[in-house]
């Protein structure tokens, strides 16, 4: 007896007995309806095939197109900022960090998290940006992300200036404070203590204050910061403004002013104009601040800034009201009131309104 292969086209043993043959036959059409059946037959899985699938890595190129859709709305959402659509911008942020979350990107999403926060702060919504930015603590504090921590602590802060809660930003400011030191980050150590001195300043501690801000400046200047040192001298101008220190008021604003001007960051500019206009309208300097309101005003128009147009306007009619000079000053303030209806600021016009109402029998 002679052994073949299996479907060689010849039955499996090759036998002399006609009966045997047809039984082979027999077999063998079977063998291959048993074949047909099983490979037509949808299959179930086992349960390793199961735990394969959940536990198979996502395909890398869904992953890359889903980071690229989210980078591109983050994008979107810094253009959309820039031109003054904060509203658009956070909704943009938003769509992206939904993204980040599905693909579980965690430092994209401590990115997204951080421009939120920006955006909701240019609404003035400081709940929602207080949120945006713990979460981006958070994230910063579980990537061991220190620069990410300096900031976020001393946005931390800032929010709670703003909402009057000096003390409680003391805190912020100084743990910001110890994480740069710690890591010598020289920015983050200008940043901090230019906070801390204005936490400080705010609770009514001004010599205090200023010892604050004349450290921050040092470290502003080792950081090649300019706009920073412009903030910080701005700050700076504000105590010795508070405490009637003219001399130093003017020299500090005065040095803030020329440093805004080299760099062309215009708020600060605008800034340490109205610094400058106070303080020398302070000591009788009046022509001296009307020189420094015309310039101011002139910023405003030449970018086209309708709410610094308004400021300047109610500058020129509040300092020629403590001239007593009225009828120039209402005329002042009547055209900060038509910039408040076109810019649709309500309160701003009420207030306006309400100052307009009290000179107008002088």
């Amino acid at each position: 007896m002679k052994r073949h292969h299996l479907l060689s086209g010849n039955s499996i043993f090759q036998v002399g007995n006609r009966a045997l043959r047809q039984i082979d036959r027999f077999t063998f059409r079977t063998f291959c309806l048993l074949i047909f059946t099983v490979s037509f037959t949808p299959s179930i899985a086992t349960a390793v095939d199961i735990t394969e699938q959940f536990h198979r890595p996502p395909d890398k190129s869904s992953l890359g197109s889903a980071r690229n859709e989210a980078d591109t709305l983050i994008g979107i959402g810094n253009r959309q900022y820039g031109a003054g659509h904060p509203n658009k911008a956070i909704a943009s942020w938003s769509e992206a960090l939904a993204i980040y979350h599905s693909i579980g990107d965690i430092n994209a999403q401590g990115m997204a998290y951080k421009f939120l926060g920006k955006g909701y702060l240019r609404l003035r919504k400081y709940k929602e940006a207080e949120t945006a930015i713990r979460r981006h603590l958070a994230i910063a504090r579980d990537t061991n992300d220190f620069q990410s921590q300096i900031f976020g602590l001393n946005n931390i802060g800032s929010i709670l200036l703003r909402q009057g809660n000096f003390a409680a930003a003391v805190p912020s400011f100084k743990e910001a404070l110890t994480i740069a030191k710690n890591v010598n980050d020289i920015e983050g150590k200008g940043l901090s203590l230019s906070n801390l001195g204005l936490a400080t300043a705010r609770m009514g501690n001004y010599n205090q204050a200023i010892k604050i801000y004349e450290n921050a400046l040092s470290y502003r200047r080792q950081s090649r910061d300019p706009i920073g040192e412009a903030n910080t001298l701005n700050n700076l101008g504000d105590v010795y403004l508070t405490v009637g220190d003219y001399q130093q008021t003017i020299g500090t604003y005065g040095a803030a002013l020329r440093i805004a001007q080299a760099t062309r960051d215009r708020t600060n500019e605008l800034r340490s104009i109205d610094g400058l206009v106070n303080a020398h309208s302070s000591v009788g300097r009046y022509q001296r601040a009307f020189d420094l309101l015309e310039t101011r005003l002139a910023v405003a128009k030449k970018f086209e800034n309708l709410r610094e147009e308004l400021n300047s306007f109610e500058s020129y009619a509040q300092l020629y009201e403590q001239l007593g000079k009225f009828n120039t000053a209402r005329n002042f303030y009547r055209r900060a009131i038509t910039i408040a209806k076109t810019i649709q600021d309500s309160r701003k016009e009420l207030s306006l309104l309400d100052r307009l109402t009290q000179i107008s029998n002088r």
